[in-house]
């Protein structure tokens, strides 16, 4: 009976589905369904191309209306008719009107559109990725304006059960060959968190996005750059930022993994400056900044470690001149709130790291945190972790160039060293260990910052300190102490100099036999930091033989820990010399022989240490002639015995070859060479040397 009449009945509903009235188009659709559920897909068959065809109409009333029927059948019956309808939408060049239906489409289809993304979503971003470039008119730019809408509105209208197909097929572009196309892939990763923000159902798949947008910093295109900067940005703001902090290991581990590879993967920058591109941008940090933020300021204490540590990462990647002012300001007031919380050693040992870091790119921009940044490193002197000690120092060295004020940091840190601060409460041991690193430090801002001391008394009274306490019981303490002699000697000039080493080093040692073993390691510990310093070159010269006499006593000494301080002083005896020569001839076999592998590891290194101190000091001495049996007896030492020997005599190899300046120092040493020397040293020098970066020995 109803297909009798099938041609009136389509009519009248087409026109109702059409209508301009929503209530009429509302009942129309109920008799469409009720239609297909007699009739079956010849109802679509009537109605879908008649309305397909009035949709390309040049008539906007006319498209209009024919647009209102096709989202009034798609509401009921979407999954038979979108398999019609998207091809023909999706039509290349996307028109305005195209991309308009489409919106409207994804409004009435949000719980069936998705499945279709394979298809619309790859048309879209290359559609976009077309105006790239190029020259625009009016109606291209319209075009631009309304593909994206309508990539807007699909991410606003899909159902929750669509989001993940959204997000696999637009990241599935973020690779794509041309830049065009990478660029309008993380454009859609941004319009997903925006329109998604209020259902916030994408955030099972933030690790996804967070992969991709990380991964768009190493890009090479700044475009791409650019667009991946305001996806992360729109991320951290339109997620929790307490739900991102959880994500903060990912991120650290993925940044660390794209640093690795730009390292040591084939024809990679191996161990020199790498700056990853996508934080080498304007602002190029700031959209992660609250992530880390968050995670210092309100972390547990894991989470408290890995931001810190991340953020120095971020900060060694990214080169000075994108960490302006405000923005480093930004990065050091979190750290510095919470370095003084009861944290652990590791929360503490990243802390202090990244303001170490700070202030390297900082510079005179931290200048008005001077103050807090010297409380915050000497409060960590005080640490029970050594490692915090450790870190304190090197940030107070880094400091110094920033410091005015260097007086009263002297005045505090000489007292602490002397045990008399009020601060100091810790037992036996503990307080060796603190009076140890606040020597350390002592030595460190006498070093950086003593040049700009302004009272008469603060330089002496560092040496009167180094002096009482360089003939402690501890060893680690005297070794301490005499860097602070040495430093303070240096600023004091030579008068002072001649002065204390008669008093510690030749009035001590006048009856050196009946010496205790305190005082024969202090007594080296003082010729080694006081010779190796330039003022060493102007010491009396009969107070040198003095001292020379003396450490070669001590070099025979029968206790290992005075035989190896002597062996490292003798070597800033010789580097001091004036006829160095004269000296090296009368020298070299008492160095050589506690070069021999038969004396214990730590003093076959200790004469190492001397050799490197004594290169140091004369450059080129052990490529003459004269210097010959000295290299040679280390070249042997460098190639045989234990792996921890050779490491030292390497470092010294490096250092009198001048490997670091190229085969010049080499060249010179095998002109003087014998035949077989000259072939050892050719291999160590191609295998071993040149793989050494920088040979750090000025402790």
């Amino acid at each position: 009976q109803i297909i009798k009449f099938l041609n009136i009945l389509v009519k009248v509903v087409q026109d109702a589905l059409c209508d301009e009235d929503d209530q009429v188009r509302k009942m129309a659709t109920q008799c469409f369904q009720s239609l297909f559920q007699v009739v079956g897909t010849r109802t679509l068959d009537e109605v879908v191309p008649a309305l397909l065809v009035s949709m390309e109409s040049e008539d906007d009333v006319t498209k209009t209306r024919a647009l209102n029927g096709v989202t009034g059948i798609l509401s009921v019956r979407s999954r038979e008719l979108l398999p019609y309808i998207i091809p023909r939408v999706l039509k290349a060049p996307l028109t305005i009107s195209h991309a308009d239906a489409l919106a409207s489409i994804s409004a009435a289809t949000s719980q069936t559109i998705h499945m279709h993304f394979n298809s619309i979503i790859p048309t879209l971003i290359m559609e976009l990725s077309s105006f790239y470039g190029a020259s625009l008119d009016e109606e291209e730019k319209l075009r631009e304006e309304a593909a994206r809408s309508c990539s807007r509105a699909l991410c606003r209208n899909v159902d929750t059960v669509g989001v993940n197909w959204l997000i696999s097929e637009v990241i599935s572009k973020c690779t794509h060959d041309k830049e065009s196309v990478r660029k309008e892939a993380c454009w859609f990763l941004q319009i997903i968190v925006e329109e998604r923000q209020s259902a916030a159902d994408f955030h099972e798949d933030v690790d996804i996005i967070i992969r991709e947008l990380i991964h768009r910093l190493n890009d090479d295109n700044s475009v791409v750059l650019k667009a991946n900067n305001v996806a992360i940005g729109a991320l951290t703001k339109c997620v929790p930022v307490e739900e991102l902090v959880k994500h903060i290991r990912y991120i650290k581990d993925l940044i660390g993994s794209m640093v690795s590879d730009a390292r040591y993967r084939k024809g990679g920058v191996g161990d020199g400056d790498f700056f990853l591109p996508g934080l080498n941008i304007p602002k190029g940090l700031e959209p992660l900044l609250p992530i880390y933020q968050r995670g210092i300021l309100y972390g547990d204490a894991t989470t408290r470690e890995l931001a810190a540590s991340g953020l120095g990462e971020l900060i060694k990647i990214t080169q000075t001149k994108y960490l302006a002012g405000p923005f480093l300001i930004k990065l050091t007031g979190p750290l510095l709130r919470i370095v003084g919380d009861r944290n652990p050693p590791a929360v503490k040992i990243a802390i202090v790291q990244t303001l170490g870091l700070i202030l390297t790119k900082g510079g005179p921009a931290l200048r008005a945190f001077v103050p807090q940044f010297q409380t915050t490193f000497v409060k960590a002197l005080s640490d029970p972790s050594r490692q915090v000690r450790i870190e304190a120092i090197k940030a107070l060295a880094l400091l110094m160039p920033l410091s005015t004020r260097v007086d009263p940091l002297i005045k505090e840190l000489v007292s602490t060293s002397l045990g008399k601060s009020s601060s100091v409460t810790a037992d036996t041991a503990g307080l060796v260990a603190i009076q140890t690193a606040t020597l350390e430090a002592l030595a460190v801002v006498l070093k950086h910052g003593g040049s700009k001391v302004k009272l008469a008394e603060s330089v002496p009274s560092s040496l009167d300190a180094g002096k009482e306490l360089v003939l402690h019981e501890d060893d680690g303490i005297r070794e301490s102490a005499a860097k602070v002699v040495g430093y303070a000697c240096e600023l004091l000039g030579v008068d002072e100099a001649n002065s204390a080493m008669e008093e510690l080093v030749v009035d001590q040692a006048s009856n050196l036999s009946s010496c205790s073993v305190e005082v024969k390691h202090g007594i080296a510990c003082i010729c080694r930091r006081v010779l190796s310093r330039p003022i060493g070159a102007n010491i009396d010269r009969e107070i040198y033989k003095s001292i020379t006499s003396i450490i070669l006593t001590l070099m025979k000494d029968d206790k290992t820990m005075v035989k190896e301080a002597a062996s490292v002083a003798i070597g800033a005896v010789l580097g001091s010399s004036g006829d160095i020569n004269s000296t090296l001839s009368s020298l070299e076999k008492s160095i050589a022989k506690n070069m021999d592998t038969k004396e214990e590891l730590s003093v076959q290194q200790g004469a190492a240490d001397g050799l490197s101190i004594a290169a140091r000091l004369q450059p080129g001495i052990f490529r003459t002639h004269e210097g010959l049996f000295l290299i040679n007896s280390a070249l042997k030492m460098a190639m045989s015995g234990s792996q921890r020997v050779q490491f030292s005599y390497n470092d010294f190899l490096w250092i009198a070859l001048d490997v670091e300046n190229g085969e010049t120092g080499l060249n010179e040493y095998l002109e003087h060479a014998y035949l077989e020397e000259a072939k050892k040293m050719k291999a160590i020098f191609s295998k071993v040397l040149v793989k050494i970066k920088a040979v750090n020995d000025d402790d």
